[in-house]
């Protein structure tokens, strides 16, 4: 991971924030914590948590940990609300093998007859109007978790 490819990421969401949060500090501060072999998402979470810690000094610190934390949850989960379903429709039953679908049939039939109108009303952009500790309190206790990893975005 390069300096420059962090400060890059960390600066696309800066954007209306105050000057304090700055992003060749934050990044400073992220990359003294680097470790051989860290993955794009640990640097995120690295980076958010670094942000939320410094939020005492200005609350735009909270705001821009947030954004992080809910760009990397896009990044790593489905785009379509619609195919979620079907994943979660599909579900297997880890230890049985067995199928054990997380939604009901009706949603699956109503959601796929329905699917490019459904995704079309979603808006990803109203994700990032959470502060950080809202969206770290939905996601460690509301989001549905498939294979120990969040299944959707919070559409």
């Amino acid at each position: 991971m390069s300096f420059d490819r962090i400060m890059e990421r960390i600066s696309s969401l800066c954007g209306g924030l105050a000057p304090i949060v700055d992003p060749i500090v934050v990044t400073q501060k992220v990359v003294a914590g680097v470790y051989p072999g860290v993955t794009t998402s640990q640097l995120d979470e690295l980076a958010a948590e670094t942000c939320a810690s410094c939020s005492t000094q200005h609350p735009d610190f909270g705001t821009l940990a947030a954004r992080i934390a809910v760009s990397d949850l896009q990044k790593n989960t489905m785009g379509k609300f619609s195919d979620v379903v079907q994943v979660l429709s599909k579900h297997v039953h880890p230890k049985t093998g067995l199928p054990a679908p997380l939604v009901s049939e009706a949603l699956t039939s109503l959601v796929a007859a329905n699917a490019e109108a459904i995704d079309a009303r979603i808006v990803h952009e109203r994700d990032f109007a959470f502060e950080y500790f809202g969206f770290k309190t939905l996601e460690k206790s509301y989001l549905l978790r498939l294979d120990g990893k969040v299944a959707s975005s919070l559409f």
